[in-house]
């Protein structure tokens, strides 16, 4: 049961079952798990709309600072918040969307305003890549081996600590201009990033599968949706960063 709840994303751990698996007689489902998923994205979705619109009537970033910087704050403590008390995933989980949503619409809307279509270009990228990923894990043709979850996890422990070391080393004026630049090494290691986070997918997709399986109780539904929304999240801005990259070149 271990290695079949086992992903590289915090918040669907193993851990997060433990102790809940046949806790309640109402169990958990896929259909469930995707609904509340599509409400997340909503949620996301309607947040984002805003900050666009307030940033696109202004044309100044100082217009959604305070927006982003509570969705990009607010939304990393809700989701620490969600990891550890899941059984309150059904009001937290939408909360986590709704945040990620005001940081993610300013965001993309300052980039748009410097490249015209990147937002559109990102969100058909990610929910294409979503949607390839499923097909892929539905299909077999990507099969979630011991191996397939030990590589996955390990480059991803191994991507969260250079962006760790990127952030503190910042702070003394060091900065890697090669990798974060728009040359060959830095596409390239966004390419990277972005194939790694789009694995994290099928990662997820097992893990919820096989919860359902175990009979997790109800409420994992959200907790199950809210994993999947971190996952999603980091992949359109790394999928956002992959295009700047692209479009800085031109």
């Amino acid at each position: 049961m271990a290695d079949l709840l086992r992903t590289s994303n915090p918040a669907l751990n193993e851990k997060a079952f433990r102790g809940t698996i046949g806790a309640f007689e109402e169990p958990m489902t896929v259909q469930g798990t995707v609904n509340k998923t599509g409400l997340l994205l909503l949620c996301a979705l309607a947040t984002a709309i805003w900050t666009w619109r307030l940033f696109m009537e202004s044309h100044s970033a100082a217009s959604v600072e305070i927006p982003m910087m509570a969705g990009v704050f607010g939304g990393f403590i809700v989701a620490l918040v969600t990891t550890f008390k899941k059984e309150w995933s059904p009001v937290t989980a939408p909360v986590y969307a709704l945040l990620q949503g005001l940081a993610m619409g300013g965001f993309s809307a300052v980039l748009e305003l410097r490249f015209p279509g990147i937002a559109i270009q990102a969100v058909s990228l990610t929910f294409g890549t979503l949607l390839v990923m499923l097909l892929a894990y539905r299909s077999g043709l990507i099969k979630v081996t011991q191996k397939f979850r030990t590589g996955v996890i390990a480059a991803t422990g191994a991507i969260m600590l250079f962006y760790l070391l990127q952030l503190v080393l910042g702070f003394f004026g060091v900065h890697f201009a090669t990798v974060n630049g728009s040359g060959p090494i830095g596409i390239g290691v966004s390419l990277i990033i972005v194939a790694i986070a789009a694995l994290n997918l099928v990662l997820d997709f097992d893990f919820i599968e096989n919860a359902v399986r175990a009979g997790a109780p109800k409420y994992m539904e959200w907790y199950g949706a809210f994993g999947l929304m971190v996952t999603l999240v980091w992949l359109y801005l790394e999928i956002l960063r992959l295009l700047t990259k692209l479009r800085g070149r031109n």
